[in-house]
């Protein structure tokens, strides 16, 4: 028996995806005492009456079985519904384009999950996040993973430490490309599964079916930004801002053969406005307001306070100074300006691969 094996137990959250098999794996294998937790987030169904989680939990039970370790499951569905999906549809009724998968590390997997674990004995939960982790003195940092393809601190803006210390990110020192092949060595059956994208409970179905089952669609005019009606939009909610396809417009009298772009929701009125460049001004913020801003190290820095920050996942970091107004609202003057920042998005904020917290951004101006 080796020295890690007499440790508490470590529960990993297994989604049926190579990652967090891999992440099973290394534990396994370094001697650690594991135990697999596959939670079910969402019951519902496909139109063809599949189970979106039943392929899912096949093929974590036969990662299980090939690593010899015992596989758990929890229905943690209602949690979801409550905590997760019900601000994702306020959100969109109120017009803004939220990120789900934020709250749902924040309170599903991190904290429900991470409750369940702790009830079957587990010490740490590991999962199969690209991320990584610093103790500095008395505090964990949140780390980027060395794959700045696949780095996720992004999703994982809103943890606390408490959260940090009970979890452990086996893979976030590997690139993507090493996990697979760690995983076709071991035969895996994950290893060439195809990865999850999107939104999680949406699976493969078009977005505007799903949304439309819960939100009833209202239809509006869209509009030029000097007023012309130009077209119908089929609910406001269904757009976000920048963007260019499904807007159902063109062959416009004396408009350029150009394409169209979402440049502003005009949410009392129902009203899309578009614009026919790529870079309009109205797509473009300096500033912004932020809500809620969570800092991992749980110790508000100084303001005003230099660092960089990002507005979407798959942005480079951007250099921006964080300020409190006259209203105590905090805001984010960015050095250059910034495309498409939408409200109700998170806000990040980093300071080298340090990722120090993050926020809603609530409005820019």
């Amino acid at each position: 028996m080796t020295k890690n094996s007499e440790k508490s137990k470590i529960i990993v959250g297994i989604s049926g995806g190579v990652d967090s098999s891999v992440a099973a794996m290394l534990l396994k294998e370094k001697g650690y005492d594991i135990e697999a937790l596959f939670m079910k987030n969402w019951n519902d169904q496909t139109e063809d009456g599949e189970c979106l989680w039943e392929d899912d939990v096949e093929d974590a039970m036969q990662v299980c079985d090939k690593l010899n370790i015992p596989l758990n499951t929890v229905d943690l569905s209602r949690d979801y519904w409550e905590k997760v999906f019900k601000n994702f549809l306020t959100e969109y009724k109120s017009g803004r384009t939220p990120n789900p998968d934020v709250l749902c590390n924040k309170e599903i997997k991190f904290k429900a999950f991470l409750e369940y674990a702790e009830s079957l004995g587990a010490e740490k939960i590991a999962t199969g996040h690209y991320a990584c982790k610093n103790v500095e003195g008395d505090s964990i940092q949140l780390l980027k993973s060395i794959d700045d393809n696949k780095d996720q601190s992004y999703f994982l803006c809103c943890l606390s430490q408490n959260q940090l210390d009970k979890t452990l990110f086996p893979i976030g020192d590997l690139c993507k490309d090493k996990v697979r092949k760690l995983a076709k060595n071991a035969g895996l059956i994950t290893h060439d599964k195809k990865d999850s994208t999107g939104i999680c409970f949406i699976g493969e179905q078009p977005f505007r079916n799903f949304l439309s089952r819960f939100i009833k669609p209202e239809r509006g005019l869209i509009k030029t930004i000097d007023g012309k009606s130009i077209g119908e939009h089929e609910g406001i909610f269904f757009y976000t801002l920048g963007q260019r396809q499904g807007l159902g417009i063109g062959g416009i009298k004396n408009a350029a053969d150009a394409p169209w772009y979402v440049v502003r929701k005009n949410i009392n009125e129902n009203e899309l406005i578009v614009a026919q460049d790529h870079d309009h001004p109205l797509l473009h913020n300096k500033n912004l307001t932020v809500l809620d801003i969570n800092w991992i190290s749980e110790k508000m820095p100084s303001l005003p306070f230099n660092c960089k920050a990002k507005c979407r996942y798959r942005q480079s970091d951007q250099k921006c100074i964080i300020e409190k107004n006259e209203n105590n609202q905090f805001i984010v003057k960015f050095e250059s300006s910034q495309r498409a920042v939408t409200p109700g998005q998170f806000i990040v904020f980093y300071d080298k691969n340090i990722c120090l917290g993050g926020g809603i951004i609530n409005s820019v101006y």
